[in-house]
């Protein structure tokens, strides 16, 4: 992964609080992304790619709320299944 995939910009910071601070979120980040390709099988940045194209819904129509549950395909069942144990 690369800061392209994050979409980032470089970040100056200048006190010691705020790149310790900062240090600390990107090692966070990257054991939690280094956990998850081990879980799942997959790269992390497929791993992305497909869990942000599941999305599920809920609309307000006539003061009635109506779910629009997420369409998983079906062979990433499992790989959900697995992460969901994981923790």
């Amino acid at each position: 992964m690369t800061k392209h995939d994050l979409q980032a910009r470089p970040i100056w910071h200048r006190q010691e609080d705020a790149i310790n601070a900062h240090l600390t979120v990107v090692f966070a980040s990257l054991v939690i992304g280094r956990h998850l390709q081990e879980l799942s099988g997959m790269s992390l940045k497929k791993l992305i790619t497909t869990l942000k194209a599941i999305k599920s819904a809920k609309i307000l129509i006539n003061g009635e709320e109506v779910l629009i549950p997420a369409e998983i395909p079906e062979g990433f069942k499992p790989t959900l299944q697995t992460l969901k144990s994981g923790y």
